[in-house]
């Protein structure tokens, strides 16, 4: 996603702010829609209790109590943990029709929505964990 399409989110950063912030894997995915390889990210088997924020600017997307094993290599959400926090544009790229999922503050990339998920809500947020953080309840 570029700069320019991100006009209504909350936070707004340049480029080179991003860069100076986010890994460079980091900013790959969140700020350029990139997709890191499946089974390889760090929440992809991750099942504490917490909550997952946007690793760019903090927002709250996930409870812990939403994530599932979809065999799929990415984490996979059910739900997202307020509603309007996440933000859903058509993605036609790699000769597909899918539907991208945005950090609802800042505009980053996380991944992807499909309706093939195992439980009521029907749906699976496939997630890239390079653009998660995890706060840990404080019971843990």
């Amino acid at each position: 996603m570029n700069n320019k399409e991100n006009k209504q989110f909350r936070v707004q950063k340049s480029k080179e702010e991003w860069q100076q912030q986010l890994s460079p894997d980091q900013y790959a995915v969140l700020r350029e829609a990139a997709t890191e390889r499946p089974f390889t990210g760090k929440y992809n088997m991750h099942f504490e209790n917490g909550v997952y924020r946007c690793a760019g600017c903090g927002t709250a997307l996930f409870d812990s109590d939403s994530k599932f094993d979809s065999h799929c290599g990415w984490p996979s959400f059910d739900k997202e943990i307020q509603k309007g926090t996440i933000v859903e544009k058509l993605d036609r790229s790699h000769n597909m029709i899918r539907m991208e999922i945005l950090c609802g503050t800042c505009g980053g990339h996380l991944g992807h929505v499909f309706n093939d998920g195992p439980t009521a809500t029907g749906l699976r947020y496939c997630v890239n964990s390079l653009s998660l953080d995890f706060e840990p309840d404080e019971k843990n």
